[in-house]
């Protein structure tokens, strides 16, 4: 981590909770591995198993490639061979052999052939990953999914993603998403580490200046969602169905959280790459992350961040999703290591001890996924318990600096320990 000197005792500067993130990442891996299926990685339940007919998705693959590929970068042993699986899933079933670009299921056996920008950002960021990790076959999934980025998803026009695509990418979705192109943005920074090639942060620029510094900001820095094809906000979408987990109505209080870790990123990646960086991205960060708290943090009755709210920024589903916590945790390191304020380590605090009493798993391991608004475990959203992507990033991001990007930063770490 860079030098953190704060003139007050932190969290980030105690040996016992450095060690504390250590454990609990070490134990989060031990769970994941049981995911693996042989075209790919699948959802894990609530006790760590497979369930019957479980498939491999390119979700869970290129994310748990992305992390196994960390894990293997730190040292950590029994890791490589699981990168090694997910790049030959990503490069084999799980690809779109005849028209380019990735199904969402291996073969696509759950009837969709479409091609899905969220999705694309993830495969582009464990091949970046897998590249750093050293591993065989991954710099030829970085260049195919470089290619599929720059030839259908990405719009110079615009200056963010595109959304959705049929098979033979001859027929768009009208949608525009702040949720792919959040993930895009992510993707982005580490190419640009990866590839050394500044575009990907011109283009992560982009977006933040017209999902964040635009939109957002003239929505009191409460991230609009869903936009038409024009860019023009769809306030209503989903309404009848608020509680989807991809596309939910309204705002999401987590995906706040997370921008605003983005922001600080980019901030940091420009910095470090002489570019020329506009002050309101730190500005921009910290007034989503004081909105986000204000409006998502125990607004009823009860601890914990909801998952969403309405227009008038009163909570549509009151459950408590670990990623948002994840997320707002992680938000609050980096604000912390940019602006050297208590308040973050405040808030740093909270939301841990917070997770740490309710989603934090002792007896069947991992993290429980959802609590219900009387923060009890639930699967009303998301059952089992699939993702280690969040939590696995919420150990390692506190021990960090902001740039380079996750990967680069372990495998910089990594060179630097004196033997």
């Amino acid at each position: 981590m860079d030098h953190f000197n704060p003139g007050f005792s932190s969290w980030l500067n105690a040996p016992a909770h450095q060690q504390w993130l250590a454990d609990e990442g070490l134990r989060l891996l031990a769970f994941a591995k049981a995911s693996r299926l042989p075209e790919g990685f699948g959802n894990l339940d609530e006790r760590g198993q497979l369930q019957a007919g479980a498939q491999a998705e390119t979700m869970n693959t290129a994310r748990m490639t992305h992390s196994f590929a960390m894990a293997h970068i730190q040292g950590l042993p029994g890791f490589a061979e699981l990168v090694d699986h997910g790049i030959a899933a990503l490069r084999g079933p799980l690809r779109d052999a005849l028209h380019g670009g990735w199904f969402a299921v291996a073969e696509h056996r759950d009837g969709n052939t479409g091609k899905n920008a969220y999705l694309h950002a993830f495969v582009a960021l464990a091949a970046s990953s897998a590249v750093v990790a050293q591993r065989p076959g991954a710099q030829a999934l970085l260049d195919d999914a470089i290619d599929i980025i720059d030839t259908y998803f990405w719009s110079e026009e615009e200056g963010a993603m595109r959304e959705f695509f049929n098979r033979d990418w001859r027929e768009e979705e009208a949608y525009r998403g702040a949720n792919s192109n959040m993930h895009a943005t992510e993707a982005f920074l580490a190419l640009a580490d990866v590839t050394e090639d500044p575009r990907w942060l011109v283009r992560a620029q982009r977006i933040v200046e017209r999902v964040i510094h635009g939109h957002a900001a003239a929505n009191d820095y409460l991230v609009i969602e869903h936009f038409d094809r024009d860019w023009q906000p769809l306030r209503e979408y989903n309404h009848d169905n608020p509680a989807d987990g991809f596309r939910p109505y309204g705002t999401t209080p987590g995906h706040g959280f997370e921008w605003a870790r983005l922001l600080l990123h980019l901030e940091a990646a420009r910095v470090q790459a002489g570019m020329l960086t506009p002050g309101w991205l730190a500005t921009d960060a910290q007034k989503l992350f004081e909105q986000n708290c204000r409006h998502g943090w125990d607004v009823d009755g009860a601890p914990g961040i909801v998952y969403t709210l309405d227009w008038n920024n009163k909570a549509v589903v009151r459950h408590r999703l670990h990623w948002t916590h994840a997320e707002a945790s992680a938000a609050a390191s980096a604000l912390l290591k940019r602006t050297g304020d208590a308040q973050y380590e405040t808030w740093y605090r909270l939301f841990w001890e917070f997770c740490e009493t309710h989603f934090i798993d002792r007896y069947d391991g991992s993290w429980h996924h959802e609590l219900d608004p009387q923060n009890r475990p639930s699967a009303d959203i998301w059952a089992g318990k699939p993702d280690l992507y969040h939590a696995w990033q919420a150990v390692l991001i506190p021990r960090l600096p902001l740039a380079p990007s996750m990967a680069s930063a372990l495998a910089h770490v990594s060179r630097s320990v004196p033997v």
